[in-house]
């Protein structure tokens, strides 16, 4: 039953609450504090902090603890998996009636009109990252790392990946 409760008290707060994680946070609270009586506000408080200080969502990491303490691990992948539920049979429901509309000529407007949008956003995140790394390490070295993960990526179709881990070593090594 505790696991039952578990996926309760972690489905219906990431179901109603628009905006993702930080709105899910005190429906969360309620339910765990007040309904279940799983923690205390002192000690939910805590687990928000030390959420709120690593990287990645809020509601995932806090989920995982809170299903740990309260039934192990796997009370910690029944509680993440009803936060990400939500979300994931939402989308998997609209990327059902995209596809079952993908020849639809409103449709494909839709795409033609979301595409260069997101090339905008992917080119201010290029120049973003381009920035930091100029502050960071200078011009020159920027300018060679750009080149060189360009011609890897475009030239030799060398995966991503492999793109990414040799500039950590680069930046490790040599930075």
């Amino acid at each position: 039953m505790t696991y039952f409760h578990l996926f309760l008290a972690f489905f219906f707060p990431n179901i109603l609450a628009y905006g993702g994680g930080p709105a899910a946070i005190p429906l969360i609270e309620h339910e765990v504090v007040q309904k279940y009586g799983w923690m205390t506000k002192t000690e939910f408080s805590e687990v928000f902090a030390l959420a709120n200080s690593l990287p990645g969502p809020i509601a995932t990491k806090m989920a995982g603890y809170i299903g740990f303490e309260v039934a192990g691990v796997l009370g910690s992948m029944v509680a993440l998996f009803a936060t990400v539920a939500p979300s994931l049979a939402l989308m998997l429901l609209l990327l059902n009636l995209l596809y079952k509309h993908r020849h639809s000529l409103r449709v494909k407007r839709l795409s033609s009109y979301v595409l260069p949008a997101i090339a905008i956003l992917m080119l201010s995140l290029t120049f973003d990252f381009a920035k930091t790394s100029y502050e960071l390490n200078n011009l020159i070295p920027t300018i060679l790392l750009l080149a060189a993960s360009y011609f890897a990526l475009e030239k030799f179709k060398i995966h991503p990946a492999f793109v990414i881990l040799a500039g950590l070593l680069i930046g490790g090594l040599f930075l």
